[in-house]
């Protein structure tokens, strides 16, 4: 929609005769005062929205028993993944939170 000089000549003669001239620096004040609020406000709603930190609860673990020396050898002695195992074993751990996370925002 646009305004051209004669419409927005028009609304500001129907303003002056509603509300009188004394009032309009007051009335735009106002106006002006709500509409910085309103963006703080929303502003504040988009930003809650972002920092808002998710909980990742723990699950409880076994007591942990001191490693025998045939463990700790079996330990060394695995192959180490490849590069393509351990991007496929945190993209299936990056799913499992991304899941988690929208159970946790739906009501």
């Amino acid at each position: 929609m646009n305004l051209g000089a004669p419409e927005i000549i028009l609304i500001l003669v129907a303003l002056v005769l509603l509300f009188g001239a004394k009032k309009l620096p007051d009335l735009a004040r106002g106006v002006g005062r709500s509409l910085r609020i309103f963006k703080a406000e929303t502003s504040k709603m988009n930003d809650d929205d972002d920092d808002k930190p998710t909980v990742v609860q723990a699950q409880p673990e076994a007591q942990q028993q001191p490693a025998t020396p045939q463990q700790l050898q079996a330990a060394a002695s695995a192959p180490e993944p490849s590069p393509e195992e351990q991007a496929r074993r945190l993209e299936e751990q990056a799913a499992k939170l991304r899941a988690s996370a929208q159970a946790d925002k739906r009501p």
